[in-house]
């Protein structure tokens, strides 16, 4: 999987599971991009074959409901857009 970085403090390992069509994965993206966060990001609806399956079953591991945005902060799986949470893990 080929995940896009985006450049920012480091505030641990963040990587966000979204979709490029989704208001909320657009929403959480956003409020890392203002948190100014160093994250990696993946569209798992424009991925094909063998790679999109692949991506789905790391989501799978973490959402087992395979529901978008999953962002893992760390340890921790927030799925949906929880601003009040994120906020609180990385200010």
């Amino acid at each position: 999987m080929n995940f896009e970085q985006i450049n920012g403090r480091k505030a641990g390992n963040i990587r966000l599971f979204a979709l490029s069509t989704c208001i909320w994965c657009k929403k959480t993206r956003e409020l890392l991009e203002e948190l100014d966060v160093e994250f990696e990001y993946i569209y798992i609806d424009l991925l094909s074959g063998d790679e999109k399956a692949s991506a789905v079953d790391e989501v799978e591991k973490y959402n087992p409901r395979v529901s978008f945005p999953t962002l893992i902060i760390d340890d921790e799986v927030i799925v949906g857009f929880k601003e009040d949470r994120i906020r609180e893990i990385l200010e």
